[in-house]
């Protein structure tokens, strides 16, 4: 029999580390999940398409972009019976607890990489220390690797207790496009929760903090433009091209200068712009990766419906067409300062934290924001909690690594604070578990 997870945290967290896989191409990762899900015991555990309805996902790469990775994950041992769990990249996995009477607890952690290469000199301790990335161009610079090692590490322990309710663990895929978050809030398995708890690693917060509940995550929208002109030569007869490029170049310098808003801040980014393909050819495309924030979903919505119409502006302005597709969304949801104040309560008593904030600001955007809001329509309560850890550069770098201190704080925070919520019991009375039904 393996040996507990809380024995080797840091072993199934370098494990994760040394396979990133980014969204919806989480194959390995989810195998993994599901072995150490086997192997701990649950109730029912839902992978892939029995998690969830894949018509709710967002941000979906084309079957061509999926089978690099597929393939990848074969040649690392993952079970076929698994993989087709996960067939057109429906990856990720539920799990779910049921021990009888008691409150409804989810908690929610996310399991996608970046496309991101990783460092590799000696100052990365990853690859010191013999597990950076074995993908080139991609990496774990997130700390979403922490993330699926406390949900596991949760698990297991809550398993292994005399806990009375049901805890249902969301092992998200597809976070860091916002792709994840929306299906799983619709799907059976966020039905009737009375809490939520969803953690993340580090933001900016030493190793010993813990920040109880986050406010003002900004809601967020995704978007790719693709903008059709027409070709021609450029020396010849460049007034029978229709320049797709000069549309992109007119739309970019408009889409920054969106009015800002009264009621609140607004955030609006082009990351990502390629057009045309010689240079005396007049460009026929363009296509441009873009996105927008606002304080609240409102504001948001604001700056998508400007954005939306200055792409196609300029578009009309140079006799071009622009097709512009929301990829994915994420509305903003606060925390709960009375489930806040239970974890600060909590994290006040776990070794080797020394600083409880009980709420800050988030200043980013989380699609966790859908099983927030989810739960919180219905009657429960919900929080976004931050453990601390000191990293060397900030999140999204090639340098990112985590103090590997905070895993232990984090396990002991999640599974201390889902036994005082049980302690307080449902939020509206005695709630019965769904029905079980699916599953791998």
């Amino acid at each position: 029999m393996s040996e507990p997870i809380r024995n080797r945290l840091s072993a199934v967290r370098r494990d994760f580390h040394r396979h990133p896989e980014p969204a919806w191409r989480e194959f390995y990762t989810t195998y993994r999940l599901v072995e150490e899900l086997e192997r701990i015991g649950v109730d029912e555990l839902a992978v892939g398409a029995n998690a969830y309805d894949p018509a709710d996902r967002m941000a979906v790469p084309g079957d061509e972009r999926l089978e690099d990775w597929l393939a990848r994950a074969r040649e690392w041992g993952a079970d076929e019976d698994v993989l087709e769990c996960m067939a057109d990249g429906n990856t990720g996995a539920v799990a779910v607890l049921d021990r009888g009477e008691g409150p409804s607890i989810g908690l929610r952690v996310d399991i996608d990489g970046l496309f991101i290469e990783e460092a590799d000199d000696d100052a990365h301790r990853p690859a010191a220390g013999g597990f950076r990335s074995r993908i080139d161009g991609a990496m774990h610079a997130c700390g979403h690797d922490v993330h699926m090692t406390w949900g596991l590490a949760a698990l297991e322990a809550i398993r292994e207790s005399d806990f009375s309710g049901r805890l249902v663990v969301f092992f998200q895929p597809a976070e860091e496009v916002s792709g994840g978050g929306c299906p799983m809030a619709k799907s059976r398995f966020a039905d009737e929760l009375d809490y939520l708890l969803a953690a993340h690693v580090g933001l900016d917060h030493p190793t010993g903090e813990v920040v109880a509940g986050i406010e003002k995550p900004l809601a967020m929208c995704h978007l790719d433009v693709h903008i059709e002109g027409e070709s021609a030569h450029a020396g010849k007869a460049p007034q029978e091209g229709a320049n797709a490029m000069h549309a992109m170049g007119t739309a970019i310098e408009n889409i920054y200068a969106i009015p800002r808003h009264a009621e609140g801040m607004t955030r609006v980014n082009v990351g990502y712009a390629e057009a045309g393909s010689a240079s005396n050819v007049i460009a026929e495309k363009a296509r441009m990766e873009a996105e927008a924030r606002g304080e609240t979903t409102e504001l948001m919505e604001y700056v998508e419906s400007r954005f939306v119409r200055v792409a196609r502006s300029a578009a009309k302005l140079h006799d071009c067409e622009a097709e512009v597709d929301v990829v994915s969304r994420s509305p903003r949801a606060d925390s709960d300062p009375e489930l806040a104040a239970v974890v600060a309560d909590v994290a006040r008593g776990v070794d080797g934290i020394d600083r409880v904030v009980e709420r800050a600001d988030f200043g980013a955007s989380e699609d966790a924001t859908f099983l927030m809001e989810r739960v919180q329509q219905e009657g429960g309560l919900a929080t976004y909690l931050i453990i601390g850890t000191d990293h060397p550069d900030s999140h999204h770098t090639p340098h990112f690594d985590v103090d590997e201190r905070s895993l232990e704080h984090g396990a002991a925070v999640l599974v201390e604070t889902i036994r005082a919520l049980e302690d307080r019991g449902p939020r509206t009375g005695s709630r019965s578990s769904p029905a079980t039904e699916g599953g791998r």
